[in-house]
């Protein structure tokens, strides 16, 4: 593991220039005054600094010492004012103009760019733990990123304006004083490297606890958990020694790589810098000066001055690049995550049709984890349209797998599935599943209206009837009549005080209305009544009889009661097709549904 992380931190200087041309390109995409006003800033900036500090007080030096005219020194002095007072005025344009007005416009459009992408994704990355923490990462730093992509060009050119301007004057003063400069330049640059990439692998190292942590806090405050915390506890005892745990890693995370990352630290701002520059350096010019009278002292005073100018030009460059190369590594997940490319597409790119269709699954075997035992084996069955089935089976059967295969949220290992006569892969997947209404057990409602969370897309106007009719199917509509905004309430408190939150109950009706709003040949319905009581589960069942007549209907559910209205029955278990028939064929039957019939009935008996 950590020899994979090592080899995860080291990057060519073609990757490192190419991730963070990357990022630029997508941040002058968006906005290219968010990119060039900022880069001109920090050179006129260190332009500014040049003429004020050096040449400016080194020209007053030097009148000071040879008696140069007072009004040609105070027209300099003017002059120099002028031209930087119209750039502080221009440092102030860019910051609170430009940044405050283009920085929320490159993110929004990155951030964009990025939840698209995590739309498209396959499914099979959300089940990957490692692809998903680096999914996760990557959106987390998407906003840190772009920020250190203008400091790195503002650095980089601020940098390059430092180094010839006062390059070229330290070449008329005195040449030799180069030498130290780039002598200081390489001892940084090699330590600050080192320090870089250790801080890099610290932070790879504690993401996994961090997230621990952030688990943690979530649960004592998220609404979804607060019954549970209270009813158990001692829960929190568990949740504790876990957030204990994740904070002991951390501190030997820390100090197992404290002593390196301090000593690197150390020898590159101290030894390569402060020491080198401050001591050695002043040594030189005050043995130059005093012993060979080679330099004035005005002189002196403004190479020392300007060689801190230029010792902090160059200690960009030694900082630029091991900060580009820590950019890089997050970069490269950011640019990873946006150019995947979907495993799930389609040569043909057919588009289904209208209405209900045959369903034929021949030979289908699947799982997951491709180096474990398949999940579903060598499965063939055939729906026609119209028919209403039901999947049954105890948990782990296989059964949502099967309808997320249906789906096409996966392709299977072996076997195929065909639908309206065609393989199902030949079908363009995006239309392909607006084509199947379904309803997972674990459904979510969105912080919208009513509506909004029925047609599940941007309202035009025109929805109010076809919105209405799906929720009288699905039984919910007197509840949201009852309502004062109707169909336009807001559901869900976590964005608005002024919201509705549903039961259980009601929030699968919801679920339900979706399907039927979409009026699709196909139905899936996973656990369709699981949070109703009896009486409106009968409710449901006939509401889905009456709407559905012309319709597939597929549906889970462990209550039996529910899969006597199917036209037939397939009980899965250990993945394969254990019998399949109408509910009084199987109880005659007497074989494992027949079994499970009688536990389930038996409690009313």
């Amino acid at each position: 593991m950590n020899e994979r992380k090592k080899e995860k931190t080291k990057q060519p200087f073609r990757q490192v220039v190419s991730n963070n041309l990357f990022l630029i390109k997508l941040c002058f995409g968006a906005s290219p005054a968010f990119v060039i006003f900022p880069v001109l800033d920090a050179v006129r900036n260190q332009v500014s600094i040049f003429f004020e500090h050096t040449v400016g007080i080194g020209y007053v030096l030097e009148a000071a010492e040879f008696h140069y005219p007072f009004r040609k020194v105070a027209a300099v002095i003017i002059l120099l004012f002028v031209c930087i007072s119209i750039g502080m005025v221009f440092t102030v344009w860019v910051g609170d103009y430009v940044r405050e007005k283009e920085g929320p416009k490159v993110r929004r459009k990155i951030k964009l760019m990025l939840y698209d992408k995590a739309k498209q994704l396959d499914l099979e990355c959300y089940d990957n733990p490692e692809y998903y923490n680096e999914m996760v990462l990557a959106i987390a730093e998407v906003d840190k990123q772009i920020e250190r992509c203008i400091q790195f060009l503002s650095n980089l050119f601020a940098g390059l304006a430092t180094f010839i301007t006062t390059g070229i004057y330290f070449v008329k003063k005195d040449g030799p004083s180069i030498l130290f400069a780039v002598a200081s330049f390489l001892l940084t640059f090699v330590f600050m490297q080192a320090y870089n990439r250790l801080s890099y692998k610290i932070r790879i190292d504690r993401n996994p606890c961090e997230r621990k942590r952030e688990y943690v806090k979530r649960v004592f405050y998220l609404p979804d958990c607060a019954k549970e915390m209270r009813l158990n506890p001692d829960v929190g005892k568990i949740l504790y020694r876990d957030f204990d745990e994740a904070n002991e890693e951390i501190i030997r995370i820390e100090k197992r790589n404290g002593k390196k990352h301090f000593l690197f630290g150390f020898v590159s701002n101290y030894i390569g810098n402060d020491f080198f520059c401050d001591v050695i350096y002043i040594g030189y010019l005050v043995l130059k000066a005093t012993v060979w009278g080679a330099l004035s002292y005005s002189s002196v005073a403004i190479l020392y001055n300007s060689f801190g100018r230029m010792k902090r030009g160059l200690r960009v460059f030694t900082e630029t690049y091991p900060f580009a190369c820590e950019s890089s590594l997050y970069i490269q997940r950011i640019r990873g995550f946006l150019e995947y490319e979907t495993k799930i597409v389609s040569e043909k790119g057919l588009l289904p049709g209208q209405g209900a269709r045959d369903v034929q699954v021949e030979n289908l075997s699947f799982a997951y984890d491709k180096t474990k035992e398949m999940l579903l084996k060598d499965i063939s069955l055939r729906i026609t349209p119209g028919e209403k089935i039901a999947l049954v089976g105890y948990n782990g059967a296989g059964k949502t797998t099967l309808v997320k295969l249906l789906m096409r949220l996966y392709d299977p290992d072996r076997g195929r599935i065909v639908m309206g006569g065609k393989d199902i892969r030949d079908y363009e997947p995006e239309a392909f599943r607006r084509s199947i209404g379904v309803v997972f057990q674990d459904f979510k409602i969105f912080a919208g209206t009513v509506a909004e969370n029925v047609v599940m897309d941007n309202l035009k106007g025109t929805e109010d009837e076809a919105v209405r009719r799906a929720l009288a199917d699905s039984g919910l509509l007197k509840r949201i009549d009852g309502m004062k905004d109707k169909t336009a309430t807001f559901l869900t408190t976590e964005t608005r005080d002024d919201g509705v939150d549903l039961s259980g109950g009601e929030s699968q009706k919801l679920a339900i209305a979706r399907v039927f709003y979409q009026n699709a040949g196909l139905m899936i319905l996973d656990e369709p009544s699981s949070a109703l009581d009896p009486i409106a589960e009968y409710q449901l069942n006939h509401a889905m009889l009456t709407a559905t007549n012309d319709r597939t209907v597929i549906f889970i559910s462990h209550r039996l009661s529910t899969t006597r209205i199917a036209d037939r029955i397939i009980m899965l278990e250990g993945g394969k097709i254990a019998e399949e028939g109408t509910h009084e064929e199987l109880l005659e039957r007497g074989g494992k549904y027949a079994a499970m019939w009688k536990v389930q009935a038996g409690a009313y008996m």
